[in-house]
């Protein structure tokens, strides 16, 4: 069986993607690794972090120690650090183009460098993030944001939205929708044929049985045990600031947290430099790294590329789950 070919997108060209694209091994990983960007930016960013980087044409006759590129031009040129709204574009036909690749089995898996929500946006393009637009792309329902930092995996029910909106924005038909399907993706792409998920409390102490807020008397508790009839096995609801404890881990193959700013915290606390973050709920295998552009470091040489080699693993991974035994 031939080795599992991933394209990777470079990212907002003024940040670190770049930086951390180039800097890759290619012969670390039993892959074929096709990079989307452009490779003006790419060699530039190269000989300024002196890189020794080898790109090929897409489909070209491969070379050790050679990445393939798929050129996409850029609408301005860009430099480290300054944003600029007029690749926006660029940045979107990025995504478009390994989405539309994966979707048509050109590629295995598709991984992502961090982007500019605030740039475009800037630019009139309505962006909440990757996990959204990627759903958008290829026509799936409700997205379901998983990080991953060696094995503690956290999902969310809300993702981008601003504290304010979160209580009213969680509903039991929310939650039932997003544990269906990280139980249904924790078996496809991690090979977990009863996966146990654990449930935070959306209120401290998990509401104190409505002394503290009635969400969970009222919509979490119903939500888990309907999951439950199911088959579903969602304990809970728990406090979140014991619930990220090692005993409670122990037995927990995923943790639900309500919200962004519940359980990306300690995720990113456990193993930032190493953390990923992949997209359930899509036809597709989608991994990215889980930092943003970093503007202040691009092009300086201080961008690790941990998060970026971590997300190539976990893709490479969640491909092979997904394949059928023979």
């Amino acid at each position: 069986m031939p080795d599992p070919c991933l394209v990777i997108t470079t990212g907002e060209p003024a940040g670190i993607g770049p930086d951390i694209v180039v800097g890759l091994d290619s012969a670390a990983f039993d892959a074929r690794l096709v990079i989307v960007g452009n490779r003006a930016l790419l060699e530039e960013r190269a000989a300024a972090l002196g890189v020794d980087l080898r790109l090929v044409e897409y489909g070209a006759l491969r070379t050790e120690g050679a990445m393939e590129l798929i050129d996409v031009p850029l609408a301005a040129a860009s430099q480290p650090g300054q944003l600029d709204a007029a690749n926006a574009s660029y940045v979107l036909e990025l995504l478009e183009r390994a989405c539309r690749g994966c979707l048509d089995g050109e590629f295995d898996a598709m991984v992502t460098a961090p982007v500019s929500k605030e740039i475009i946006n800037s630019a009139g393009i309505g962006f909440s993030g990757h996990t959204e637009y990627l759903a958008e792309l290829c026509a799936s329902g409700r997205p379901v944001m998983l990080l991953i930092a060696g094995n503690l995996r956290v999902a969310l029910v809300t993702t981008h939205m601003p504290l304010r909106a979160v209580a009213d924005a969680i509903s039991g038909e929310l939650i039932e929708q997003i544990a269906t399907l990280l139980h249904a993706g924790l078996q496809s792409h991690f090979g977990l044929p009863n996966p146990r998920i654990k449930v935070c409390g959306l209120n401290p102490h998990a509401g104190e049985n409505g002394y503290l807020g009635h969400e969970e008397n009222e919509i979490i508790i119903p939500a888990l045990q309907r999951l439950r009839d199911q088959g579903i096995d969602v304990p809970g609801p728990y406090p979140a600031d014991t619930l990220f404890t090692q005993a409670q881990l122990a037995d927990a193959d995923a943790i639900l947290a309500m919200y962004h700013d519940q359980g990306l915290p300690v995720l990113k606390h456990y193993g930032f430099h190493a953390a990923v973050n992949t997209t359930l709920g899509l036809p597709i295998v989608r991994t990215s790294v889980d930092h943003g552009t970093a503007l202040d470091l691009a092009g300086t040489g201080e961008a690790r590329p941990d998060s970026l080699v971590a997300a190539i693993e976990s893709a490479l991974y969640q491909v092979r789950c997904r394949q059928p035994q023979v």
